[in-house]
Order: structure tokens, then C-alpha cells, then sequence
């Protein structure tokens, strides 16, 4: 048991950055993204060609770049053909299945590293710790330095622009921010976290697969809410944390679920919706019965006035 735990840390740890981006999109843009099922096998695509070229840290800033280019195609759909943002994600994602085909030597649906140097076992031959404390470790540090950069860029006029284009665009738009560049900004950064997870779990698992991104959007969504869930956000600081924290939740969630026969492991899905459909429900729910008291509280001071 205490394997799969720390198996479901690190896997948390190395999805934390997809979740960070989903976060990004979701909760500041307030845009759904669905580019994430594609950016994210990517990053893997690029990262595993070029790990096995013998290149392992560029393999991880290349897949930065290719996760940015894909953030922004699905944001020039969405400025410039003014294709709604869902419909949008749907197309890049789409376009992205061919891409990553050609990228994995002109069409192989998988590809291994095993063999190949990778951060992780990098790191475990300087310092001699063992797998798990190696793996774990690099992944912290990787995921803090990615969310102090984060954090750092959202505190600047143009990241504080982006958090005002999301929550009142047509404010932003008057006074004379193009809001079109806030979209593109943060869709590229979104989906540049989105792909080095992606490319970081292909150095952690020593394969890419051109499947491996299905319904990782879903995945962030229910990693997002669980993490806000523990961590109550009070600033955007925050809310970056709380995604890391939420993605390595959500797989101990489910690893123990897994481990106590709970449901079978093709039941992962379902659960993760079910999880999101719950959590977004509660407010709405939250509210209605709030309105509904205070209306029956007037309605009774009316008829007492009466």
C-alpha cells in the first residue's frame, strides 16, 4: 500500500502542472479548454523524440514551446476566426491527434525512452536516493519553480490583465487592453504547463502513446475542485497551489479507492465526472436554498405585518 501511495504522489506531482494549466483556463481566462487532451500528448510526443536523441533537459523546454504553439492556435481560432472557445479547443485537440502521429516517427502510436537518460534517473545517479525519493523530489522542485514563475507573471500588469480579462472582459476592453492579446497570452502558458507535464510523464513512465491524453481534461477539472476544496482560495498564490495539491489528492483518491476494490479501474472516468458534477452543483444547490429561505423570511414578515 505504501508503494501505491507513493506511486500516486508522484503521479500527482508530474499531472500537477497539467492541472496548473487547466487552472489557468479555467478558473482565471474562465474559458473551458479543451486543447488539453491534445497539448498534453504533445508534450509527450516531443519529449520522448527527443530524450531518446539523447537530450533530456531539451526535450522539456521544447515541449514548453510546442505547448505554447498549440495554446496558441486554439487562441487564434477563438480572436481571430471568433470560433467559440469550446468549439475551438475541440479543433486543436483534433488537429493535434495528426500532429503528434507525425511526430512519433511519421505515425507510431507509441514510443519508448526506456534506456535513455531522463531527469529522473539523472538526478538518481548524482545524489544515490532511492527511485521514489528521486522522482518525488524532482518533481517538487520542477512544479514550485513552474508555479513561482506563474505566480511571479500573474503579479505583473499584463498577468493581472489576463485575471481582469476573465472576470470582465468588456471593462478591459474599454480601456483600451486588447483583450484578445490576454487570451492568447494565457491559452500559450495554460498549455505550456499542459505540455511538460506532458512531457514529464513521459520521462517518468519511459513511453509515449498517442492515446495517453484522453480525457485529461476531466482529470484537471475534478483535480481543480478537489484541490480548491482543501485549500480554501483566498488569493490567486493560492489557487496555483491548491491545483498541485488537488492533482496529487485526486490520485491518492483513487489509488485507495483502486486498492479497497471501492470500483474497477475503468470506472476512473465516470468517477472523476461524477466528482465535478457534485462540486460545481453545490453552490448553485448553496444558493437556491439560501434564496429560497429568504424568500419564505419575507414572505412571513409581510404577513405578520399584515
Amino acid at each position: 500500500m505504501i508503494n501505491q501511495l507513493l506511486g500516486a504522489i508522484e503521479l500527482g506531482l508530474v499531472y500537477g502542472l497539467m492541472v496548473l494549466g487547466v487552472y489557468i483556463t479555467f478558473r482565471i481566462l474562465k474559458i473551458p479548454d479543451l486543447t488539453v487532451d491534445g497539448s498534453i500528448t504533445l508534450g509527450m510526443a516531443v519529449c520522448a523524440m527527443v530524450t531518446n536523441a539523447g537530450h533530456p533537459f531539451l526535450a522539456l523546454i521544447l515541449a514548453i514551446l510546442a505547448g505554447a504553439a498549440a495554446g496558441s492556435l486554439t487562441a487564434f481560432f477563438q480572436t481571430k476566426c471568433k470560433i467559440a472557445p469550446i468549439l475551438a479547443g475541440i479543433m486543436t485537440m483534433s488537429g493535434l491527434y495528426s500532429i503528434n502521429l507525425l511526430i512519433m516517427n511519421n505515425g507510431s502510436p507509441n514510443i519508448s525512452i526506456l534506456g535513455s537518460q531522463t531527469l529522473f534517473t539523472m538526478f538518481q545517479s548524482a545524489t544515490m536516493l532511492s527511485k521514489h525519493t528521486s522522482i518525488i523530489t524532482v518533481a517538487v522542485v520542477v512544479c514550485a519553480i513552474v508555479v513561482m514563475l506563474v505566480e511571479f507573471f500573474f503579479s505583473t500588469p499584463t498577468g493581472l490583465s489576463i485575471c481582469a480579462t476573465g472576470d470582465n472582459e468588456d471593462m478591459v476592453r474599454a480601456t483600451s487592453i486588447s483583450t484578445d492579446k490576454m487570451k492568447w497570452i494565457a491559452l500559450a502558458i495554460a498549455n505550456a504547463c499542459v505540455a511538460l507535464s506532458g512531457a514529464m510523464y513521459t520521462q517518468y513512465m519511459g513511453y509515449a502513446d498517442v492515446t495517453a491524453g484522453s480525457g485529461t481534461i476531466v482529470v484537471g477539472f475534478a483535480s481543480v475542485i478537489i484541490g480548491e476544496t482543501i485549500c480554501v482560495r483566498k488569493n490567486i498564490s493560492i489557487g496555483f497551489v491548491s491545483a498541485i495539491v488537488g492533482s496529487v489528492a485526486y490520485r491518492i483518491i483513487i489509488a485507495v479507492a483502486i486498492k479497497t476494490n471501492l470500483f474497477p479501474t475503468y470506472f476512473l472516468k465516470l468517477i472523476s465526472v461524477i466528482i465535478i458534477v457534485i462540486a460545481l452543483s453545490i453552490k448553485p444547490i448553496r444558493d437556491s436554498i439560501a434564496a429560497s429561505n429568504s424568500k419564505s423570511r419575507r414572505v412571513k414578515q409581510s404577513a405578520k405585518n399584515q
